[in-house]
């Protein structure tokens, strides 16, 4: 698959094809070699100052990248025996959540979460990863049956937000997202959500309301999306990265706040330059945080959930 480079990595992307215009003569003589091993160099400090610099908008730009790992991504490097659990009963399935019975490193688990998909197919399979009432009807399904066979629940969250569609709306859009926040908040069992890419609005809390939130470091996570607050507070998306700059939507900052509990390091030049690399800093993390819940009863798990989101923005 061809590299997608981002606006700002215009200088990183004229680099590389100098690299690889020179690697193409060089297969003929060796003439080339120093100057290819320099320009790589470069290229490779100048990804890594670049990312060691990222405001709010550009971590947009990269949380948003199509070549970014995806739920389906995590699942398969992440779990064995992963079974899908389709459907929620009442009117049909929504591929914008995946989730079923899983193993994590050996343990059962529950594994849901948001899929973008990859391609023009997939993407409109999965409708962009923003999920309608059935999705979040789903979720509470899985999270039912967690409760019922004391299962971790372990969530990935990756949407622009939850689908505003006519249909959508009248099937109870509001009152699902509602319902399957209710049940993370009740969950007798450990939960752990974790922002792939965008956490964007309700339709990302429906599934995040957790005992332990991560991020990973070049993700977001906002009440609304930098271009929504543009257009509402100027009437002009063309002013997202200033409604970006001033929304506090960046690890640091949530950190700050106490939204989110942990922030998840990325390889050099985000998630989508080592896929592999960034979900194995995932799989860690979240074995780490499902140490901390050993030997905690229901009450106790309910108990430090509720705290953690009392404690958000108290000082």
């Amino acid at each position: 698959m061809a590299t997608h480079y981002l606006d700002f990595e215009k200088p990183i992307a004229d680099l590389e094809a100098k690299i690889e215009e020179l690697s193409l003569l060089s297969s003929t003589e060796d003439a080339f070699e120093t100057e290819i091993a320099g320009l790589r160099r470069k290229a490779t400090q100048m990804r890594q100052k670049t990312y060691a610099s990222l405001d709010p908008w550009m971590k947009t730009q990269v949380a948003r990248h199509p070549q970014r790992p995806h739920l389906v991504d995590y699942i398969a490097g992440l779990f064995t025996d992963f079974v899908e659990l389709r459907g929620d009963r009442q009117f049909g399935d929504d591929q914008a959540i995946i989730g079923g019975l899983a193993r994590f490193r050996g343990r059962p688990v529950v594994v849901m979460g948001h899929e973008k998909g990859h391609d023009t197919s997939t993407r409109l399979t999965h409708n962009f990863g923003m999920a309608r009432p059935e999705g979040y009807r789903k979720a509470v399904r899985l999270m039912d049956m967690a409760e019922q066979f004391g299962l971790p629940v372990l969530s990935f969250v990756d949407t622009a937000g939850a689908y505003p569609g006519l249909g959508a709306e009248e099937r109870g859009q509001a009152e699902a997202i509602a319902r399957s926040t209710e049940r993370c908040l009740t969950l007798g069992v450990p939960s752990i959500a974790t922002i792939t890419g965008e956490g964007g609005s309700g339709g990302a809390i429906a599934i995040a309301a957790a005992s332990r939130v991560l991020m990973l470091e070049h993700s977001i996570y906002s009440v609304i999306s930098p271009e929504g607050a543009a257009g509402i507070l100027w009437r002009d998306g063309a002013r997202a990265k200033d409604a970006a700059m001033a929304m506090k939507i960046t690890g640091p900052d949530l950190i700050g706040l106490k939204i989110v509990d942990r922030l998840i390091p990325e390889p050099t030049g985000g998630a989508h330059a080592d896929p592999l690399a960034a979900i194995a800093n995932v799989g860690d993390c979240l074995a780490d945080e499902l140490r901390g819940f050993e030997g905690l009863s229901a009450a106790e798990i309910r108990k430090q959930r509720a705290d953690r989101f009392y404690a958000i923005g108290a000082r």
